[in-house]
């Protein structure tokens, strides 16, 4: 097949294209592994330059890959004119399916662009994108869900969001739930010694933190509140935090807490790998409601004790073990799931598929989109 995968070029914090990253770039990636023809047209928000920047990446045997990327500050004027360029650039490539994927503007292009092209459309839906700041903008909503509903397949992030988009957007396609994968060749345990060496922490304090946006709307705020009831309780514990944040939410001070700043990919698995207990905070909001933290899989392919907010998937996930949850924004439970944490540490067995085993899963429904006389080879 011929496929096109539409989304944004900045996601997470991360570059899709140079830096190769998570979900946006795995499912592209993974389709080219299994022979197809796969280009990824990204619009980049961030980026003022005025050139359409083009890559192709080599090691998608059998298949290929090849990415474009068109800067969104050359368009400040004529944003409207985008569609009609790629448009104009997948007729040249005479895609066989579509996916759009990242935000509301990637999702409804990806049912506009199909209509035209007369070709069937697949949509990813890896957050509660009605919970993004651009649903706000009037119209954005209604087109998110007449694409989805009209999407041959919808993959969501989480079953609370799949039965979101089953039962609210009345999806007429095929919908499947599909979290997030981690790279299991970066997140893997590790000796916890020689991470907190590489990273700077004490070697025989207990550690608990977390790594991500360090924002309010994030869930970060009850971790705050937390950290003085529990470093009164536990003498030789210390909070490590990396990340992100806004002047207006500073991380906590003291000599026992340690801001590592922005790590590397590679250097938040050597984080997991440090930490006693890892906290996964999450807000109740339409986001967290329907959201899968990739940073869950993380943690856990690292081999690290959670303690996790009882709300959405993870409620389903951490079923088994309910004292390592707390209700969302509740800063004395965070601190009773830490310390039942410390005290009796419970890993629960969780499968975490690698990418290549997801997509080969979702790889037939999108070919049945395809009616085989329209395959072009």
């Amino acid at each position: 097949m011929r496929i096109a995968f539409l989304c944004k070029r900045r996601y997470m914090g991360k570059d899709v294209i140079l830096d190769r990253y998570a979900r946006l770039y795995e499912i592209p990636a993974q389709l080219a592994r299994l022979g197809h023809e796969v280009r990824g047209y990204c619009l980049d928000y961030h980026d003022d330059a005025s050139a359409r920047q083009q890559w192709q990446h080599d090691d998608a045997a059998p298949g290929a890959l090849a990415w474009e990327s068109q800067p969104a500050g050359c368009f400040k004027l004529s944003l409207p004119a985008y569609p009609w360029q790629l448009l104009r650039r997948l007729r040249d490539f005479r895609p066989d399916v579509l996916i759009g994927a990242s935000d509301i503007p990637h999702v409804a292009l990806a049912a506009w662009l199909a209509r035209r092209l007369g070709v069937p459309y697949a949509v990813d839906l890896y957050d509660n994108f009605e919970g993004f700041g651009q649903a706000r903008i009037p119209g954005f909503v209604p087109a998110l869900r007449w694409a989805t509903r009209n999407a041959g397949l919808v993959l969501t992030t989480s079953e609370p969001l799949r039965q979101l988009v089953l039962h609210d957007y009345r999806a007429r396609g095929t919908v499947v739930s599909m979290p997030s994968s981690v790279d299991l060749q970066v997140f893997h345990p590790a000796d916890k010694a020689a991470a907190r060496e590489r990273l700077g922490l004490p070697p025989h304090a207990r550690l608990i933190g977390t790594a991500g946006g360090l924002y309010r709307d994030k869930g970060v705020e009850p971790i705050y509140q937390a950290w003085p009831h529990l470093a009164a309780e536990h003498p030789d514990l210390h909070l490590v935090l990396a990340g992100p944040y806004r002047p207006e939410l500073p991380p906590p001070q003291g000599e026992r807490v340690h801001y590592l700043g922005h790590l590397s990919h590679a250097q938040v698995a050597e984080l997991f790998s440090a930490l006693d207990v890892g906290i996964i905070s999450i807000l109740d909001t339409p986001f967290g409601r329907y959201c899968f933290p990739q940073k869950a899989y993380e943690m856990l392919a690292c081999g690290l004790c959670v303690a996790v907010t009882d709300i959405g998937e993870m409620s389903t996930l951490f079923a088994a073990t309910p004292q390592i949850m707390f209700q969302s924004g509740d800063a004395q439970g965070l601190a009773v799931a830490v310390t039942n944490q410390l005290s009796a540490p419970a890993a629960p067995a969780v499968a975490i598929h690698d990418w290549s085993a997801l997509i080969g899963e979702i790889e037939p429904m999108l070919a049945g989109l395809v009616q085989p006389a329209d395959v072009l080879h």
